[in-house]
């Protein structure tokens, strides 16, 4: 049967496939709408399975924090290439999926995937998925996810068109555009400092033991007796939190004073950094 232009547009707006996919789909169903829209859906499925084990290196962050500024989402999706990445729909994707994440408040990614899509509640959050592998023709996948709810201040920030972004969270629920701004900048330091942890105490044990048995065979190479070693030891595990526990670091916008000296001026000793997440695309 003959297929006409309209017909193809209307299948065209409600899947967002291309024009000849839409095209042999309303033929494969004699120009039927919707059995054509569940004929590409089984058509995403299908592509969905044949690139599932295809690397996923490219992709974007996301961030999306609470207009109370009290809660907040970061969310990693990846995708194949960087021109599929940069697109509208993909884009667009990880936003709404970064909502998605905050109002159903899921435990896990699998959990994520089968809830109802909210802009389409007839999907799930898979069946979109699909459509969107079947309509690039890459594999996508949902990498991870994070979600701050405690009640305290949430500042999020996003770095490099994506490939970095931090979640953070403060001791407290006042929010103030001072504090909301030291949230933010707090963020912007984990980007790009990229600390290990908030405080020493917070540093992985097994970390700390690797680093402390690295600098002792450094130091006994110098052949100095035992006691100075412990020293050398002591000092240069005092360089690496130093280095890698943000509360330590100086503050990037003011290298003279620290992170802790920072929190201290800006609300005393009750305000301090409960916790932060950062993702780095593909890493």
């Amino acid at each position: 049967m003959e297929i006409s232009a309209e017909l193809v547009k209307t299948l065209r707006d409600k899947t967002n496939c291309g024009f000849m996919d839409c095209k042999k789909a309303l033929k494969e169903t004699e120009g039927d709408l919707e059995k054509a829209v569940a004929y590409l859906r089984q058509k995403g499925i299908a592509v969905a399975g044949k690139r599932a084990e295809r690397a996923t290196s490219e992709g974007v962050v996301v961030a999306d924090v609470a207009g109370d500024g009290l809660s907040g989402v970061l969310v990693e999706v990846n995708c194949e290439s960087d021109f599929v990445a940069k697109t509208d729909g993909f884009q667009n994707f990880a936003k709404l999926l970064a909502a998605q994440i905050a109002a159903g408040a899921p435990a896990e990614v699998e959990a994520l995937l089968a809830q109802p899509w909210q802009p389409q509640p007839g999907l799930t959050v898979q069946d979109y998925l699909n459509e969107l592998i079947g309509q690039t023709g890459e594999n996508i996948r949902v990498r991870r996810f994070v979600r701050y709810a405690g009640g305290s201040l949430v500042g999020a920030y996003i770095h490099f068109g994506g490939r970095i972004g931090v979640l953070l969270e403060l001791s407290i629920a006042q929010v103030t555009p001072e504090l909301t701004a030291l949230a933010k900048d707090l963020a912007m330091q984990v980007a790009a400092a990229n600390p290990l942890a908030v405080t020493r105490e917070d540093v992985d044990s097994k970390v700390v033991a690797q680093e402390t048995e690295i600098y002792a065979a450094q130091a006994r190479e110098s052949g100095k007796p035992e006691k100075i070693i412990e020293k050398m030891v002591t000092g240069r595990l005092d360089k690496f939190f130093k280095e890698n526990c943000l509360v330590e670091q100086p503050f990037v916008k003011n290298p003279d004073i620290t992170v802790t000296q920072l929190l201290k001026e800006a609300g005393g000793p009750e305000l301090r950094v409960v916790r932060f997440s950062r993702y780095q695309l593909g890493t």
